[in-house]
């Protein structure tokens, strides 16, 4: 049983090995390539930024870098377990030209693709060639010691540091291979020894992470501060609506009473006006409910919320939804919010006659699109509604662009990270 165990395990560690050597291979021969074809493309398209060219291929080179680094992060998953986790800011898909190209060039993760490809291209190759070295290198020397009668062209042929000029250097070619085949087990070793400069070349740096725990921060307590308004604006209305009205129609109920055997036409009168005070204060009551969160949205999903929403705006609005599940209640009630303020807004203040709105997720992200043909001219910044809508956002690690010239039209695009059930 113990003899078998072993010949288990021997034929293990030598798939392993051999397995480690094909791929060290075949990621050797695709690293060098890529990697400096990736690079100086890159370099060429940033350099041609300021005469506009560059504004249309940079995003795509970049976006091509992106990939290639998503690729080696799978390898190194699935090939050695080493998980490289992805760190990119989201960027709306229908951001113009230069919004993605500036986008891109402020992210951080972006230009640690670049020094990676540096990396890749020097060291990467070196460490991903060796594992397949260490399997074929002993290969060659016994097929330099075998062969040596039947190929002269091995006359005076190096192998390492053996000379091959006769049977008996031969013979030594052959002994040198011997012993670099006892190296073979480490070539696993070397293939996770290269995942792990990819790791520690691609992943978030001390800096980065802290920038991440400041903006956490930051918007954690902006989503406190939102709560602690909300609760007011709850009790204000509460004090200042429903409430009133039910106090005011319990004393007219005490009145009422008074006067069913004095006066039973002011008695009805009364009935009547109490009557009419409940209908208000429920009406009120459903308003601050659907303020909270709307009945529809916790019933039926955003999509029917958003068309919910649309069917009671004075404008021609056309509302388009593509999902095939459902967001976590937290993403669905802050998209819905972001919407309904969008859709005021669009109302109030962009002169527009049609709205449209296209809700759709792709790619692990919650996409919502508001477009008017209004007057333009919207500012996301201080003092702006659409700087609210944005920290509603910045909690979920959402991001809001607006594209709204003179005149014309106005686009608001949200983006949500999150998984649909």
């Amino acid at each position: 049983m113990n003899t078998t165990t072993k010949s288990d395990t021997l034929a293990t560690r030598t798939r392993a090995v051999l397995l480690a050597g094909v791929r060290g291979l075949a990621l050797s021969l695709s690293v060098l390539p890529v990697a400096v074809l990736c690079f100086t493309l890159a370099l060429v398209s940033m350099a041609l930024i300021p005469i506009g060219i560059g504004l249309f291929t940079t995003p795509a080179i970049l976006g091509a870098v992106r990939r290639f680094a998503d690729v080696r992060r799978r390898l190194a998953a699935e090939w050695c377990g080493i998980g490289i986790p992805s760190a990119y800011r989201p960027i709306p898909a229908d951001a113009k030209p230069w919004t993605r190209t500036y986008a891109m060039l402020r992210d951080p993760a972006v230009w640690r693709d670049l020094r990676w490809l540096q990396v890749d291209m020097t060291a990467g190759f070196v460490t991903a060639l060796l594992p397949g070295l260490l399997l074929l290198y002993p290969l060659e020397g016994f097929l330099v010691a075998g062969l040596w009668g039947s190929l002269s062209g091995l006359d005076g042929y190096w192998y390492g540091f053996v000379h091959v000029t006769d049977q008996g250097s031969a013979f030594g070619a052959g002994a040198l291979a011997a012993a670099l085949l006892l190296l073979t087990p480490l070539a696993p070793r070397s293939l996770t020894v290269h995942f792990k400069l990819t790791r520690a070349v691609l992943g978030a740096s001390q800096a980065e992470l802290a920038e991440r725990v400041r903006v956490l921060t930051e918007t954690r307590r902006d989503a406190v501060d939102t709560s602690a308004a909300e609760l007011r604006r709850i009790e204000r209305d509460l004090h200042d609506g429903a409430q009133a009205r039910l106090v005011a129609m319990g004393m007219d109920l005490g009145t009422v009473e008074m006067l069913l055997d004095k006066d039973p036409e002011k008695a009805r009168q009364l009935l009547a006006q109490a009557r009419q005070s409940s209908a208000e204060a429920l009406t009120e009551l459903r308003d601050l409910v659907r303020g909270i969160h709307p009945p529809v949205l916790a019933e039926r999903g955003l999509g029917d919320a958003v068309r919910a929403l649309a069917l009671r705006l004075p404008l021609a609005t056309e509302v388009s939804v593509e999902l095939t599940g459902r967001a976590d209640a937290p993403v669905e009630s802050a998209a819905y919010f972001a919407v309904s303020e969008l859709l005021t807004n669009a109302v109030k203040h962009s002169g527009a006659d049609r709205i449209w709105v296209d809700v759709h997720h792709a790619e692990g992200m919650l996409r919502i699109t508001v477009t008017d043909n209004g007057k333009g001219g919207a500012v996301a910044g201080a003092g702006s509604g659409l700087t609210g809508i944005e920290r509603r956002l910045g909690t979920f690690d959402g991001v809001l662009a607006v594209s709204s010239p003179p005149g014309g039209p106005t686009m608001v695009t949200m983006e949500i990270p999150c998984a649909l059930s």
